[in-house]
Protein backbone atom coordinates (compact mmCIF):
# COMPACT_ATOMS: atom_id res chain seq x y z
CA UNK A 1 0.00 0.00 0.00
CA UNK A 2 1.09 3.56 -0.33
CA UNK A 3 0.53 6.72 1.17
CA UNK A 4 0.69 9.69 0.28
CA UNK A 5 1.00 13.08 3.33
CA UNK A 6 0.66 16.51 1.83
CA UNK A 7 1.63 19.31 4.10
CA UNK A 8 2.04 23.23 3.42
CA UNK A 9 -1.73 24.51 3.57
CA UNK A 10 -3.11 27.49 5.02
CA UNK A 11 -4.61 30.87 4.78
CA UNK A 12 -2.66 33.38 3.12
CA UNK A 13 -3.32 37.11 2.05
CA UNK A 14 -3.48 37.78 -1.74
CA UNK A 15 -0.10 38.26 -3.04
CA UNK A 16 1.49 35.74 -0.99
CA UNK A 17 3.02 32.23 -1.21
CA UNK A 18 2.74 28.82 0.04
CA UNK A 19 4.90 25.96 -0.40
CA UNK A 20 3.09 22.32 0.08
CA UNK A 21 4.66 19.39 -0.15
CA UNK A 22 3.57 15.77 -0.37
CA UNK A 23 5.48 12.66 0.90
CA UNK A 24 5.39 9.40 -0.20
CA UNK A 25 5.66 5.80 1.81
CA UNK A 26 5.33 2.18 0.78
CA UNK A 27 7.19 -0.19 -1.42
CA UNK A 28 7.15 1.86 -4.30
CA UNK A 29 9.32 0.25 -7.35
CA UNK A 30 9.00 3.63 -10.03
CA UNK A 31 6.91 6.42 -10.20
CA UNK A 32 5.35 7.59 -13.44
CA UNK A 33 4.03 10.30 -12.90
CA UNK A 34 3.63 13.28 -9.28
CA UNK A 35 1.12 15.38 -9.87
CA UNK A 36 -0.92 18.51 -7.92
CA UNK A 37 -4.92 18.58 -8.58
CA UNK A 38 -7.32 21.24 -7.26
CA UNK A 39 -11.03 21.20 -6.18
CA UNK A 40 -12.42 24.82 -5.34
CA UNK A 41 -16.03 24.21 -3.84
CA UNK A 42 -18.86 23.12 -6.53
CA UNK A 43 -16.61 22.70 -8.94
CA UNK A 44 -14.36 19.30 -10.68
CA UNK A 45 -11.12 18.79 -9.37
CA UNK A 46 -8.61 20.08 -12.10
CA UNK A 47 -4.82 19.32 -12.77
CA UNK A 48 -2.46 22.11 -11.76
CA UNK A 49 1.40 20.69 -12.75
CA UNK A 50 2.33 17.61 -13.08
CA UNK A 51 5.75 15.60 -13.91
CA UNK A 52 6.53 12.67 -15.44
CA UNK A 53 8.95 10.10 -14.78
CA UNK A 54 10.84 11.23 -17.30
CA UNK A 55 11.52 14.56 -15.65
CA UNK A 56 8.85 16.43 -18.10
CA UNK A 57 6.78 19.44 -16.49
CA UNK A 58 3.35 20.70 -17.42
CA UNK A 59 1.49 23.22 -15.60
CA UNK A 60 -2.17 24.35 -16.38
CA UNK A 61 -2.15 28.22 -17.96
CA UNK A 62 -3.74 29.94 -14.35
CA UNK A 63 -0.20 28.10 -12.88
CA UNK A 64 2.11 29.21 -15.19
CA UNK A 65 4.88 31.78 -14.27
CA UNK A 66 3.28 31.88 -10.63
CA UNK A 67 3.58 28.11 -9.49
CA UNK A 68 6.71 25.76 -9.79
CA UNK A 69 6.21 21.81 -9.20
CA UNK A 70 9.29 19.80 -7.88
CA UNK A 71 10.20 16.84 -6.51
CA UNK A 72 12.37 15.12 -4.74
CA UNK A 73 12.87 11.33 -6.28
CA UNK A 74 15.29 9.85 -3.45
CA UNK A 75 12.84 10.82 -0.82
CA UNK A 76 9.69 10.61 -2.97
CA UNK A 77 8.97 14.10 -1.94
CA UNK A 78 6.61 16.41 -4.53
CA UNK A 79 6.49 19.97 -3.91
CA UNK A 80 4.46 22.85 -5.39
CA UNK A 81 5.43 26.27 -4.72
CA UNK A 82 2.61 28.52 -5.21
CA UNK A 83 3.49 32.24 -5.48
CA UNK A 84 1.28 35.67 -6.44
CA UNK A 85 -1.57 33.74 -4.83
CA UNK A 86 -5.17 35.06 -6.23
CA UNK A 87 -8.65 34.37 -3.91
CA UNK A 88 -9.31 32.26 -6.75
CA UNK A 89 -6.35 30.02 -6.35
CA UNK A 90 -8.70 28.86 -3.20
CA UNK A 91 -9.21 25.23 -3.30
CA UNK A 92 -8.49 22.07 -1.80
CA UNK A 93 -5.16 20.82 -2.98
CA UNK A 94 -4.42 17.05 -3.54
CA UNK A 95 -1.18 15.25 -4.66
CA UNK A 96 -1.24 12.57 -7.06
CA UNK A 97 0.86 9.76 -7.87
CA UNK A 98 1.27 6.79 -10.25
CA UNK A 99 3.36 4.25 -9.41
CA UNK A 100 4.33 0.92 -9.59
CA UNK A 101 4.66 -1.27 -5.96
CA UNK A 102 6.90 -4.33 -5.25
CA UNK A 103 3.31 -5.88 -4.42
CA UNK A 104 1.79 -5.55 -7.50
CA UNK A 105 4.09 -5.35 -10.27
CA UNK A 106 0.81 -2.95 -11.71
CA UNK A 107 1.02 0.88 -11.65
CA UNK A 108 -1.97 2.34 -9.86
CA UNK A 109 -2.89 5.56 -8.74
CA UNK A 110 -2.95 7.04 -5.24
CA UNK A 111 -4.31 10.51 -3.72
CA UNK A 112 -3.31 12.46 -0.86
CA UNK A 113 -5.75 13.20 1.80
CA UNK A 114 -5.99 17.10 0.34
CA UNK A 115 -5.31 20.63 1.83
CA UNK A 116 -7.12 23.57 2.21
CA UNK A 117 -5.66 26.80 0.90
CA UNK A 118 -7.13 29.73 1.43
CA UNK A 119 -6.41 33.34 -0.29
CA UNK A 120 -7.77 36.21 1.23
CA UNK A 121 -8.38 39.20 -0.88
Amino acid sequence: QVHLVESGGGLVQSGGSLRLSCAASGSIVSITFMGWYRQAPGKQRELVAGIRGDGTVNYKDFAKGRFTISRDTAKKVLYLQMNSLKPEDTAVYYCNFDVVTIASGDENDYWGQGTQVTVSS
